[in-house]
């Protein structure tokens, strides 16, 4: 059996993967505490089964991916997104934390599997890596991706 300094130290090197799952598909901040709770719960109950076949921060954004999809249906509620205006205007002058803003309101339009999909491409997976978390061939990420690409640029464009 795995033992807890080990979970503590794995939790601590991959904090980041959890709030970011946890933020595609939650704005409230009290629900955001939740369900972080909630990962970590899942994640120690299931630590046991992680064998080390793929990186732990592979195997930790399904953890959550999972949690935060079960957590939605058991809530039978939609996500929270905020108003996205298309028709917002953006300038070389803009400040570069609007601009992310933006990019993380269309992400949040776009539904749930595109929305894992697009944040493991961010964060630098490959694509038999997202293949594996979300259950899809190698060669059908790189469709997606370039579709859910396409699409991120007709909601963003002004």
């Amino acid at each position: 059996m795995k033992n807890r300094a080990e979970f503590e130290l794995l939790i601590s090197e991959n904090r980041g993967i959890i709030f970011k799952v946890i933020r595609l598909y939650e704005e409230r901040e009290e629900e955001v505490k939740d369900l972080y709770q909630e990962v970590l719960l899942q994640t120690w109950k299931s630590f046991h089964l992680y064998k080390g076949k793929s990186k732990f921060g592979t195997w930790l954004y399904r953890v959550t991916l999972n949690t935060v999809l079960t957590h939605r249906r058991k809530e039978d509620r939609r996500t929270l997104t905020r108003p996205f205006n298309e028709s917002e205007e953006f300038t070389e002058e803009a400040d570069r934390n609007e601009r992310k803003e933006a990019l993380w309101g269309a992400i949040r339009c776009l539904n749930e599997l595109d929305r894992a999909l697009i944040s493991l491409h961010f964060d630098g997976y490959d694509y038999s890596e997202i293949g594996e978390v979300l259950g899809l061939q190698a060669s059908n990420v790189g469709v997606r991706l370039h579709r859910i690409k396409k699409n991120l640029k007709k909601i963003m464009k002004p």
